[in-house]
């Protein structure tokens, strides 16, 4: 049996609040959310892949603060792995592959549309990235 492809995203926080991002491609997943990532290419570490995603996607340096216990499993043969984040330069643009994002505070967390397969690790990195 395979490894699974293994799919990076970024709980990015700012004074307590969760970036979401709305994508714009494939058009299945269009208008839907996410927290923002991508695929890990063979032999590339899981946080370095994060960092280059975040970059190319979001034009942001990215300091990973920790993983988020768990994984969550994507379309067949994937498996989503989220880390917490926070910025070191730059304000996050949509540059590939979403034409919006938009900063939530936890009250606000449910007010966009997340993918299905996303819910649950939204879920958890509120959890890892509440107070106290």
């Amino acid at each position: 049996m395979t490894e699974p492809t293994v799919v990076v995203a970024a709980a990015l926080q700012e004074d307590g609040r969760l970036l979401a991002a709305r994508r714009s491609a494939p058009p299945e997943l269009a208008g839907r959310w996410e927290l923002p990532g991508g695929k890990v290419e063979p032999g590339e570490d899981p946080e370095r892949a994060l960092v280059r995603e975040l970059r190319e996607e979001l034009g942001v340096d990215a300091e990973l603060v920790a993983r988020v216990p768990g994984e969550w499993p994507l379309k067949p043969g994937y498996v989503l792995w989220v880390w917490t984040a926070r910025l070191r330069s730059g304000r996050p643009r949509p540059l590939e592959d979403h034409d919006e994002l938009r900063w939530l505070g936890p009250d606000e967390t449910w007010s966009v549309d997340w993918l299905d397969q996303d819910v649950p690790a939204v879920r958890a990195a509120r959890t890892a990235l509440a107070p106290g």
